[in-house]
C-alpha cells in the first residue's frame, strides 16, 4: 500500500495580508503554519510532499521551510505559471495572479502517483482532519466507471474570521455523506444577524448556521488531472471577458464532475476550528491558538525537535 501525497498550493502572493503570509511565523520556535500541516500529515501517514510555488517566491520560501522538511520526507517543488496554458491560448495582456486553485493542482500531474490531499498553506486544518483524510487515502481507487474522491468539511462558523471576508466553497451533503453541489463564494462575511455571502458587493444572501463549507482540503486520486487538464481550455474560452481576474477554482471542476455523474466525494466531518492568516490582524490569534495547544499538549514546543 502506497502512502498518500500531501500536495500544499502555496504559490500566492497574500494581497489582502500585504506579504507572503505562507512563511509569516505563528509557533514559538519560529514555525510557520505549514509546518504544522506536515507535522499533522506525517503522523496520519502521508509520505510525500509537493509544495506548489511561484518563482518569484522560491528562495524565500526555501529558505523558510526546505532545510527541516526535506530531511523528514520526500520532497518535490512545482512552479505554478501563468505563462503555463495550452497550446493555441496567450496570456492576456494585463494578467498578473496565478489562474486559481484548479491550474495549482494541474501544475503538479507529473509529481504526483498515489491518491492525494491538497490544501492552501496558510490555513491551519488541525490533527484530526489529517487523520481523517489521510486514513481515507490509504483504500481510495477509482472504480471503472466512477471516481472516487472526498473532502473534508468544516463548519461554517468554525472557519471565519473578525477581521473580513474570506472565500470558503459552500457545500450541499445528501444523509448518505457526499457532497451533491459546491460553489465557491468568494465573499463571506460574518454580521450581527448571521452569515452571509455576496456575489456583486451589495446584495448579500444568509448562509445558515451548521452549514459545511470546504476549506481546499481535498482527496483525489490521479484521475483528477486528466479531468483538470480537460476542463482547463474551456475555462479560458469561456472567461474570454474577464482575462485579468477569472481564475479556475478546483471546487468548480468538482462540481462539474459530480453533476455529471463522473465522480463521487465523500465529505468527511472535521469538528476542528480553522485558523489562518488571510489578514495581517489574524496572526495574533493564529499565534494565541498555537499556543494553547502547546500548552494542552496537542504539539511540542518545538515542532520538529524530536523529529530531526
Amino acid at each position: 500500500m502506497k502512502k498518500p501525497t500531501l500536495v500544499i498550493m502555496a504559490a500566492g502572493i497574500g494581497s489582502r495580508y500585504g506579504g507572503l503570509k505562507q512563511i509569516d511565523p505563528v509557533g514559538q520556535n519560529g514555525e510557520i503554519i505549514i509546518d504544522y500541516s506536515i507535522y499533522d500529515a506525517l503522523k496520519a501517514g502521508f509520505g510525500k510532499v509537493v509544495f506548489i510555488i511561484n518563482r518569484n517566491i522560491e528562495e524565500a520560501f526555501k529558505e523558510n521551510i526546505s532545510n527541516r522538511i526535506e530531511k523528514l520526507v520526500d520532497t518535490a517543488y512545482v512552479y505554478q505559471s501563468i505563462e503555463d496554458v495550452p497550446k493555441g491560448f496567450k496570456v492576456p495582456v494585463g494578467r498578473k495572479k496565478p489562474w486559481g486553485t484548479g491550474h495549482a493542482v494541474l501544475s503538479c500531474k507529473d509529481y504526483v502517483s498515489t491518491p492525494f490531499a491538497v490544501i492552501n498553506a496558510d490555513d491551519f486544518y488541525g490533527p484530526s482532519s489529517f487523520q481523517k483524510i489521510g486514513n481515507y487515502l490509504m483504500n481510495l481507487k477509482d472504480t471503472d466507471s466512477l471516481y472516487h474522491y472526498c473532502m473534508v468539511g468544516f463548519k461554517l462558523e468554525n472557519t471565519l474570521t473578525e477581521h473580513g471576508h474570506v472565500a470558503r466553497g459552500v457545500c450541499t451533503v445528501n444523509k448518505e455523506g457526499y457532497l451533491e453541489e459546491i460553489h465557491e463564494r468568494t465573499k463571506i462575511q460574518r454580521f450581527e444577524d448571521g452569515t452571509k455571502y455576496t456575489e456583486d458587493g451589495g446584495n448579500w444572501v444568509l448562509i445558515p448556521e451548521g452549514s459545511t463549507v470546504s476549506m481546499n482540503m481535498w482527496g483525489f486520486t490521479p484521475s483528477i488531472f486528466s479531468e483538470l487538464e480537460a476542463g482547463f481550455p474551456e475555462f479560458l474560452r469561456k472567461n474570454e471577458d474577464n482575462p485579468e481576474k477569472a481564475e479556475y477554482f478546483l471546487p468548480s471542476v468538482v462540481d462539474s464532475l459530480i453533476s455529471s455523474g463522473k465522480a463521487v466525494v465523500r465529505v468527511l466531518p472535521s469538528e476542528e476550528r480553522w485558523y489562518g492568516v488571510t489578514y495581517r490582524e489574524d496572526k495574533p490569534v493564529v499565534k494565541r491558538a498555537i499556543s494553547e495547544m502547546v500548552k494542552r499538549g496537542v504539539y511540542p514546543a518545538d515542532l520538529w525537535e524530536d523529529m530531526l
